[in-house]
């Protein structure tokens, strides 16, 4: 039997209620589905750690998390702690540029039985591959002059090496999929880093002849994700224009609530972290209405980069088969618990 460790960070707000709900659906697929047991060691960090301690990890905790095979993360933030930048990079953006989980990749998908705000839709179903170690989010930078002549300056990075392993890996997987990679670029207007970033698309695009590729601008990209989303395959973008290109797919989808991410080590060095995309959401914290489908469908995408694909497919199958049913939290219409959803997952699962 094989065993996975995985470190468990519930971090703060509904992290610590979905965490252990998508962790119970884990099991549930472990037991039902054979070949694999789950050992896991939870972590306190969070900007409650933070508010005790003044750090949101201690200084060994890359040391203490490098030796597992992956990291299940719930969510980072709480009001308390500002500005935001204090908690994020002090958990979640140092694990990742320390891992090395230089790519990011998030799903959407019309999920059966949820339905889309869009009026036509159409049957979506694409990945968008997120460089995530540099880009507009780089550390360069810094503010000079107070009052009326403060300056504040952020430098954007791109690598051909970062550059490069995003678009190789999108093209990877769009060789498993349906053979089409489109780059979101801004080369009529970033002067640049994106038409830096369409040269190396194109010598990249050169390599594999046989997936087709266009390049669209990415306000452009921005709306056909709301008027016809179901025309994508795989999509690459830069650090910046993933993560907003990710929120208007989890939007379409009917609740940032339902989506997952991944944070992919490619090396081998460091393991990978999955994360659901929506926050700590502090409004309803402790109310027992958290959605906990964005962090079961990102123990799917753990279980898929284990290796363990037909458990991970039997978990996204039974997270469409509860939405048919009509087992819904509120933020999708419905009236279920976070409990009463994790539960009939479970159900689903051992059914089979």
């Amino acid at each position: 039997m094989k065993k996975w460790d995985i470190a468990v960070i519930p971090g703060d707000g509904i992290g610590r209620e979905v965490v252990p709900a998508a962790v119970r659906v884990l099991n549930a697929a472990a037991e039902l589905h054979g070949g694999i047991k789950f050992a896991y060691e939870e972590f306190p960090w969070s900007c409650d750690y933070y508010l005790q301690h003044g750090v949101m990890m201690p200084d060994n905790g890359l040391d203490i998390l490098k030796g597992f095979d992956a990291i299940f993360l719930g969510a980072v933030g709480n009001p308390a702690v500002v500005p935001d930048h204090v908690s994020l990079w002090g958990l979640l953006i140092k694990i990742r540029r320390e891992f090395e989980q230089s790519i990011n990749v998030r799903p959407a998908k019309l999920l059966k039985g949820l339905a889309s705000p869009l009026k036509h839709p159409g049957e979506f179903d694409f990945m968008v591959v997120r460089e995530n170690s540099e880009g507009e989010y780089s550390e360069i930078g810094g503010t000079i002059h107070r009052g009326d002549d403060e300056v504040a300056i952020q430098s954007a990075v791109f690598t051909r090496k970062g550059t490069e392993r995003a678009m190789e890996y999108a093209f990877r997987l769009a060789k498993q999929r349906s053979g089409r990679v489109t780059s979101a670029t801004k080369s009529n207007g970033i002067i640049h880093s994106m038409p830096f970033w369409d040269k190396v698309f194109k010598e990249i695009s050169g390599r594999h002849p046989e997936v087709e590729t266009n390049s669209v601008h990415i306000d452009a990209l921005a709306a056909f994700f709301v008027i016809r989303p179901h025309i994508f395959d795989v999509i690459v973008a830069s650090n910046l224009f993933g993560d907003i290109l990710t929120d208007i797919g989890a939007a379409i989808m009917g609740s940032i609530g339902v989506a997952p991410a991944a944070n992919i080590n490619l090396n081998g060095k460091f393991p990978s972290m999955f994360e659901p995309v929506h926050g700590s959401a502090p409004d309803i914290v402790g109310k027992g209405i958290a959605n906990p489908i964005g962090q079961i469908w990102t123990a799917k995408m753990m279980l898929d980069h284990l290796g363990e694909l037909d458990t991970g497919a039997a978990v996204l199958d039974a997270i469409e088969r509860v939405l048919e049913s009509g087992v819904k939290t509120p933020d999708l219409g419905g009236t279920s618990s976070t409990d009463e959803v994790t539960d009939a997952v479970i159900r689903v699962l051992r059914e089979k």
